[in-house]
């Protein structure tokens, strides 16, 4: 039992940050539930950000994936390291300035009044609910199974306990309590992180044998040598490699969970000192955790020891070669980054269904605050709920499933809003011709499986999106010239 008494208190914990902050009110109810009232201090807002991108394939997929491929998926995972900095760094300024003057709840509220498009809109907020709804499921199912596996109860139980307090915090908390606890999850995921690898090392005899080790074992096409190699002997073709820059590393600046962010910290000096840490928390995250996939070699060789699915790994390790004290203090780390991202996901789902949607077309409800606050409850409760129910079967490689979405959303968000924000030429047209098109390029190769020569299809599809943009912009007109956007 005594696995679950670090999970049971960290599970208490988040339930009272979320009722503590349920108490927190101000007279806008809609910036309070969806924005935290742009109050983020610096270190929270780093650790938000951090703790929103790394989900549990940066803690399960990924590092089972490198322990299969070895350091060619380390160089796969490298461009994680600038996403912070990008997001905070590009969009961070501009987007707080532009979403104070309109005193903007959401990046669609941002979109919308740079556009003056519904359609556009409607068309990004449906976005968002489907590609969320897709992580959200992928998310829950990789904390199940990490539960399940290293805790040894029934898969279901597992999802239906940490799923359970993971939608009641967001649902409850709002914003400002999925934020903090954000905070949290995301120091716990890096102690999580240094006591799994204390362990892997401890195990194999130190990093000298287990380099050793991983020279002399062979990789997926049988070559001596190819884990130590950063294309794993072409198994990981080089454009697929140059892909993850653009589908893990420059995309996701626009993702709407991480753009967010943008509007939502309290000063200039915060942004500052986000940006710093949040660079040097990512970047230790992600490598150091798909590092650990690769050094795991040294500890297990054969794959049918856990059972032959790399998702299987990280559970086994934690389960089968840490003691049951530790074991539970390790799991807190990829619970806390599944928890960390659905709660992003969550919140941001239901802004899109309340804000973006249902206020936008009652704007009278806006000054109902009681209906808005019990709206947004239930939307956020329902949402959970049913990406829960969709999770009860559950898929294998979970890390194909967020970048499934991931490249949907980049598609959906990057042009619009980063183009939007820094063209004055772009046109509403434009935009949604972009959006459409490049969403059917992305899922047509997806579906008919085109043989890309390694590339990603989020190279094409976003290379044409942005030709699109680009043309239909300069071939029609935008007259007006907006102060708030371009003063």
């Amino acid at each position: 039992m005594l696995i679950f008494t670090p999970l049971i208190l960290f599970f208490v914990v988040l339930i009272v940050l979320s009722i503590w902050q349920s108490k927190w009110q101000s007279k806008n109810f809609l910036s309070n539930y969806f924005l935290g009232d742009q109050s983020l201090k610096g270190f929270v807002l780093a650790m938000t950000l951090v703790a929103t991108y790394g989900s549990v394939s940066s803690f399960v997929s990924g590092p089972g994936l490198a322990w299969q491929y070895g350091l060619g998926w380390v160089v796969f995972a490298a461009p994680q390291i600038i996403t912070g900095f990008l997001v905070l760094g590009v969009l961070g300024k501009k987007m707080a300035l532009v979403s104070r003057r309109l005193a903007a709840v959401t990046v669609i509220d941002v979109i919308r009044a740079r556009y003056r498009s519904d359609r556009l809109a409607l068309l990004l907020s449906l976005a968002i609910l489907v590609f969320f709804f897709t992580m959200m499921i992928g998310q829950f199912i990789g904390g199940a199974q990490i539960f399940a596996q290293a805790a040894g109860v029934d898969y279901v139980v597992g999802l239906f306990i940490f799923g359970a307090v993971v939608v009641f915090y967001t649902a409850f908390g709002g914003f400002r309590a999925v934020a903090i606890t954000d905070a949290v999850c995301a120091v716990l995921m890096l102690l999580g992180m240094f006591l799994l690898g204390e362990a892997i090392l401890t195990q194999a005899g130190g990093l000298t044998a287990v380099m050793e080790r991983l020279a002399a074992q062979p990789g997926l096409n049988g070559e001596v040598g190819a884990l130590l190699s950063p294309t794993s002997a072409e198994a990981l073709p080089i454009a697929l490699l140059f892909s993850a820059w653009i589908l893990v590393g420059f995309g996701t600046m626009a993702l709407p969970q991480s753009a967010v962010r943008c509007m939502a910290y309290r000063s200039t000096k915060d942004l500052h000192l986000a940006m710093m840490i949040g660079t040097i928390v990512c970047g230790a995250l992600m490598i150091g955790m798909t590092l650990l996939g690769v050094l795991a070699r040294g500890v297990i060789v054969d794959p049918m020891d856990f059972g032959g699915n790399t998702d299987a790994l990280i559970p086994y390790l934690i389960s089968q070669h840490m003691t049951p004290l530790m074991a539970g203090l390790t799991l807190i780390g990829p619970l806390a980054a599944t928890m960390s991202t659905v709660s992003s996901l969550l919140i941001a789902a239901s802004s899109a269904v309340i804000k973006d949607i249902l206020v936008h077309h009652r704007p009278q409800w806006q000054a109902d605050t009681k209906r808005l606050h019990r709206y947004s409850q239930r939307v956020t409760l329902l949402l959970g709920l049913l990406a829960l129910v969709f999770a009860i079967a559950p898929l294998d490689v979970i890390v194909w499933i967020n970048m499934f979405a991931f490249g949907g959303l980049e598609i959906a968000f990057l042009w619009p809003l980063v183009l939007g924000l820094f063209w004055q030429r772009a046109t509403p047209q434009g935009a949604l011709c972009s959006v459409i098109v490049g969403l059917m390029v992305y899922v047509g190769l997806g579906v008919a499986k085109v043989d890309l020569l390694g590339w990603h299809a989020i190279v094409p599809a976003i290379g044409i999106s942005l030709v699109i943009f680009v043309v239909v912009s300069l071939l029609t007109k935008n007259n007006r010239k907006d102060p708030i956007f371009f003063p």
